[in-house]
Formats: C-alpha cells, sequence, structure tokens
C-alpha cells in the first residue's frame, strides 16, 4: 500500500469536524474527492475556509493546490464519487428525541456509496455506532444499491474517529488509531492505510465488532466517571462543601482519578452510550450504569439552574422578569462546535421561571445557535445582570469584569467550571 499510495482514490464522505482533517491527510498523498452534500460547505472549503476551525488553512490551501498526483477536490456532486476505490464514511450518528440511535445520515451514506460501488472497492466507517451496526445495519444497504455480494465483491472496513474538538495538541496524525477490516486480508489493508499518514500507529482490531465496541466504551466511560463526580456535586451541595475542594483533597492520592464535575453535552459523550445501551437491550440486557450515567448528566442544567433560582430568592430577588446572562453556548471551551450542547437546559429552565435570559459566546456562530435552538446570541455584554451563569470556560471569560456586570452587589454569579476566581462568584459546581 505505501508503495502505491497514488493508485488509491479516496472519497471522504461528510466533511465536519472529522472528515475534513481526514481529508487533508489523506490528500497529501494520495488523490482524494471530499464530499458533502451541503453545497454551501464545499463553496467554503473550496475557498479555503472552514467555520469549524479544525483545519490547518495553511495545509488546506496547499493540498488543495498540490501539482503533485496526491491531490485534494471538494464536490456535492454524487457522480463524482464514480471511480473512487475506497470510500470513509464520516457522516453525523445522532440520537432522536427518544434518545434512540438515528442511524438516517449513516443508511443514506451508504445507499449513495452503494450506487458508486464497484467490484474491489472498500467502504471504511468511522462513524461511531454500536457493535455490529456496520455488518448489520450498513452492509445490506451496500449490497442492495450495488448488487454486489458482500466480502466476494466488495469489502469494509471500520476504524473509529477521535477527533477531539478544539484540541491543538492532540490532532488527528497524534492519536493512536484503531483499524479492522471485514476480513484478514482487508484489515492488514486499512491498516496499512491509516498507518501512512497516522504518526502515532495503529491497532489492529481482530474484527470490525471489537473496532466498534472500542470507541463506544471509551466515551461511555468518560461518560460514567463524569456522572460520578456530577452525583458527588449534588451531595456535597446539599452537605454545604464545595465539590472542587473534596476532588482537590482527594486528588492526592496517586490512584485517584481527577474528573470535574460540569454539563456534558458533543457529538461524542452526551450521545454515544445511547448506542451501546441500545445495543444491549437488543440482546435482552438493560444496562444499570450506562443509563443511571446519564441520567444524572442530563439533569445537570436543571440543577445549575434551579441552585441559580433558589440563590436569587435567598438574596430577595424578584424572580419574574429578572435579567440573567449565560457565558457560553458550545459543548466545550474554546471551540465553535454546538451539537448536542446542555447549556440549551439552564436556558430553558431559567426562562420557564419567567427570567429574561441572554447568551453571549464569542466561538458559537450566530445562524446555527439561531437554527438550531431557536436562540439569538446578544452581540456583547454591555448590560447588567441579576444573575450570570458561566457554562462555559472559553478563555476570553477570564478578561471580563464580572463585577461590572452585575446588577447591584447581590447580583448572583454561579460557575459550572470553577474557572473563575473563587472570589467573584457566590457558587459553582
Amino acid at each position: 500500500m505505501t508503495e502505491t499510495h497514488f493508485s488509491n482514490k479516496i472519497a471522504i464522505i461528510g466533511l465536519g469536524y472529522v472528515g475534513l482533517p481526514l481529508a487533508i491527510e489523506f490528500g497529501r498523498k494520495y488523490q482524494v474527492l471530499g464530499f458533502d452534500i451541503h453545497q454551501e460547505r464545499i463553496e467554503e472549503l473550496s475557498n479555503g475556509r472552514d467555520r469549524t476551525m479544525e483545519a490547518d488553512m495553511e495545509s488546506l490551501l496547499a493540498v488543495m493546490n498540490s501539482k503533485e498526483n496526491a491531490s485534494l477536490r471538494f464536490s456535492s456532486n454524487v457522480d463524482d464519487l464514480q471511480g473512487c476505490n475506497i470510500y470513509i464514511v464520516t457522516v453525523p450518528t445522532p440520537i432522536d428525541q427518544f434518545k434512540a440511535p438515528d442511524l438516517t445520515p449513516l443508511l443514506k451514506a451508504s445507499e449513495m456509496i452503494g450506487k458508486a460501488l464497484d467490484p474491489g472497492d472498500i467502504v471504511i466507517y468511522e462513524s461511531t455506532v454500536y457493535p455490529g451496526c456496520t455488518e448489520e445495519d450498513c452492509v445490506p444497504v451496500l449490497e442492495r444499491f450495488s448488487g454486489l455480494k458482500f466480502n466476494t465483491d466488495f469489502y469494509c472496513g471500520y476504524s473509529p474517529e477521535r477527533i477531539n474538538p478544539g484540541d491543538k495538541v492532540n490532532t488527528l496524525t497524534k492519536i493512536k488509531k484503531v483499524t479492522s477490516g471485514s476480513t484478514p486480508e482487508i484489515a492488514d489493508i486499512v491498516d496499512q492505510l491509516y498507518s501512512s499518514i497516522i504518526t502515532a500507529g495503529t491497532h489492529k482490531a481482530p474484527n470490525m465488532k471489537v473496532a466498534e465496541a472500542s470507541k463506544a466504551i471509551e466515551n461511555a466511560q468518560r461518560d460514567v466517571n463524569i456522572s460520578f463526580v456530577n452525583e458527588l456535586a449534588l451531595i456535597f451541595d446539599r452537605i454545604g462543601i464545595d465539590t472542587s475542594d473534596v476532588i482537590d483533597a482527594a486528588g492526592t492520592k496517586w490512584n485517584f482519578l481527577k474528573y470535574k464535575p460540569g454539563l456534558v453535552g458533543g457529538h461524542c459523550i452526551g450521545v454515544d452510550p445511547y448506542y451501546l445501551a441500545h445495543k444491549a437491550e437488543s440482546l435482552g440486557y438493560h444496562p444499570q450504569v450506562i443509563l443511571s450515567g446519564r441520567r444524572v448528566n442530563d439533569n445537570m442544567g436543571m440543577f445549575v439552574a434551579n441552585k441559580v433560582i433558589k440563590l436569587m430568592i435567598k438574596k430577595g430577588h424578584k424572580i419574574h422578569g429578572a435579567k440573567a446572562l449565560i457565558l457560553g453556548i458550545t459543548f466545550k471551551e474554546n471551540c465553535p462546535d454546538i451539537r448536542n450542547s446542555r447549556v440549551i437546559d439552564i436556558h430553558k429552565e431559567l426562562e420557564q421561571f419567567g427570567l429574561q435570559v441572554d447568551v453571549y459566546d464569542p466561538h458559537a456562530n450566530k445562524t446555527e445557535v439561531s437554527h438550531e435552538y431557536k436562540i439569538n446570541l446578544v452581540p456583547d455584554i454591555s448590560k447588567q445582570y441579576d444573575a450570570v451563569i458561566l457554562a462555559v470556560s472559553h478563555d476570553e471569560f477570564l478578561e471580563i469584569d464580572f463585577k461590572a456586570l452585575r446588577n447591584g452587589h447581590d447580583a448572583i454569579i454561579f460557575d459550572t467550571k470553577s474557572f473563575l476566581d473563587r472570589t467573584l462568584v457566590d457558587a459553582r459546581l
């Protein structure tokens, strides 16, 4: 594989936080088509812009303008998929309103690829799924729309994405990659393909189900650990002690894991455990720990909002009509990603109490927030408020004069991230 780089024509399906960095790295060594169904995204990337801020723009432009056999081009035209021999799927795998896996984007992508498949082609999935999804859900779609037979005419691989949005240190090539294939021979080819761009190395799993499960438990483990400290925060709030103080004390032991309480959203941790639970329940096992952790984490926004209201009442505030400011709506710090943000839970709860709630976030795209959550971000924070909730620890928020934000000395400041100087805040998680 490494000796025949230019013989591979790779199509990356989905150009979001996962697909774009992958397209750039493969584009250094192969002929790559970056495909996305949204023409607006294609035009943006073709003009050298990236709203996700995940791409190194210098690298993107260099690969796009390469005169070598390796290259990267973008398209939303399905006809351009013809002639590729490796397809890598990086589309979202969300949950629906009932917290069940929504495979619509994955199956639509499989249908589209199936129509372009030729004998000998390989389809690799990176989207997070439950164990068995590739073979049980995606392969039948590929077979139906291609007319080809799995593991005879075409093959599959699974290599879970490990992108950490906003992280400029642990980038794609520096994170070890789990790989797998539908046959031992294809597993070797898939592993060699990723080895050609991943400097951190690869781990070849024995089969695709193992690779799928590895991704699911990475995020479920983190979710459960955070739910534990979130539950501790609920307990310590009733006791009247600071959770961060307790964690700092416990963290003096060498084997204590210093997880911090907070809101748990995003495209992975707040979603993937439901995929694992779905698979378990389909096999007759009803997981206890995974789902109990999800319940704790899903209720943290409500806890924060109610705690703020209690603090306001204690200081004699009139609740209905009071003004509140939420700082941050992205799912994590210093990142524009708003997917599955749990900050929205705080916003909804405060509005139900009758507060007038502003949201300010210098990283989030105003149009996307308005479309996704029906919230109009304020352009600045020039007003004063009865309550200020720091929901996301963007670096810019350290520069804010919080005293100037207070509408009187009785205004409440709540820090969900234990990010600010504790002398500035009334309470924190």
